[in-house]
Formats: structure tokens, sequence, C-alpha cells
């Protein structure tokens, strides 16, 4: 392909970070390939799908893995601990902890507005990135990777320890049991030194949770926090 513009170290860097040897480059390299840059260098090979894939597979994987490991926990449940496993954010924190961002080709219009930080490009990277594993190395290698990655996430979760993005569990959980998605309404109060945020979330028309802070992602992260908790619960499919 001739898309890797930074040599055999970018590439060797992502093996050891990943803790395995790909055997064909190239389809590490296509893992790598975010579609601004395949637009700038005529290249008609993207990561998306390998993306799609990727996604696929670590579904399974952590469905199987919450399956096996929590053999007690009842299905409600076990889709909630995914929802809160495998997101956007989570995906990013990921793909941040094996310095992804430093190897993903981009745009130079992509690079100048930060690309490299985006947790969308992060989080599909890094499940790209699974999808060459996959197909390069097979299941097993990808499953002993997404397992050293995601258990001690899905531990701590099933504690009930760690921060966690709200926002994303709730419009997971809500798109799933309601087919709906939370819409938000803020408002703010004091001089502008001293503003607190209320935010409310709105689950197909009804309000279900409110919150308030210091900053509107505080407030908002407690609204779908407190909806998060009443939807889980089983409050009703009305938002009553």
């Amino acid at each position: 392909m001739g898309a890797d513009r930074g040599g055999s170290a970018p590439a060797e860097s992502l093996d050891r970070a990943l803790g395995l040897r790909f055997r064909d480059a190239k389809l590490r390299e296509a893992a790598l390939i975010h579609r601004s840059f395949a637009f700038e260098q005529n290249l008609d090979v993207t990561n998306e799908r390998l993306e799609f894939l990727g996604d696929a597979v670590l579904g399974v994987v952590v469905t199987d893995l919450a399956f096996r490991r929590f053999p007690d926990m009842p299905e409600g449940a076990l889709a909630k601990l995914r929802a809160a496993i495998v997101n956007m954010n989570s995906l990013a924190d990921v793909a941040r902890e094996l310095e992804l961002g430093s190897v993903i080709l981009l745009g130079k219009g992509e690079e100048m507005s930060g690309g490299r930080g985006k947790p969308s490009i992060l989080a599909d990277a890094f499940e790209a990135v699974l999808g060459a594993i996959y197909l390069d190395l097979g299941l097993e290698s990808a499953r002993e990777l997404i397992e050293r990655l995601f258990w001690p996430r899905m531990e701590a979760y099933a504690r009930g320890e760690g921060d966690r993005d709200y926002k994303t569990i709730l419009q997971e959980l809500a798109s799933q049991d309601l087919r709906a998605l939370p819409e938000y309404q803020l408002r703010d109060e004091g001089p502008d030194h001293e503003k607190e945020f209320t935010a409310t979330v709105y689950l197909v028309g009804e309000p279900w949770g409110t919150g308030r802070g210091r900053s509107k992602k505080e407030a908002e992260q407690q609204a779908a926090r407190e909806a998060y908790e009443r939807l889980s619960a089983g409050a009703g499919r009305k938002g009553g």
C-alpha cells in the first residue's frame, strides 16, 4: 500500500504495546488508515471494514467473558455490564493506554484539528486493530488481548468502582430498552464566576433524571446517572 509514513518504528511500537507480532504488515497498516488519510493519499483502503469486524469480535469476546465469569449475573445486568465496557469512551481509554493515537495515519486537516486525541477516531482505530488481529492471528489471539485489556475494567465495574460515563451508558441502555435516545435540557443560575448548572434528561418525552453541577458536563452526568439507575431498576417504560 505504501501508506506507512513512519517506517517500522511505529509498527514495532504498536506490536510491543499489544504484546504480539503481526504476521501480515499490510493488515496492521490498513487498521491504522483513517479515511482522511486515504482521501488525501488517493488510497482505496481505510480501516472502516476492519473496524466493523473488530466491533463484532470485541462484542462476542466481552459477552462470552461476562457470561462465563459472572455465572450468577442475570441477563439484564450482563447487558448493562457490556454496555458500560464496550462504548466509545471506554475503547478510547484503552487506545490511549496503548498510545494508538501516535501511529494512526491521519490527513493533514484531521491532524491539525486534534484528531489523534478524538475519542471516536481512537475507538474506531482500536476496533480496526482487533479486526486485523482476528484476520491475521486468529480468534484466540484476539480473545487473549481483549481479556487482558478489558477484564480488569469488567471486575471494577462489577464491584461498582471507577468513574462511569453515565451519559454513554444511558444512551446505549435507553436505545436497547426503550428504543429512544436521551435528550438533555440545561439551565444555569448565578454570576459568571459562580454559575451552577441544572440538567434534566428526558426519555420518550418524560423527565427521568436531574443533576446539578459547576459545569454542564457534571450536571448532565448526574442527571444521566439518576436516569440510568431508574431505568436499571425497571422504573417502567413510560418514565414513571
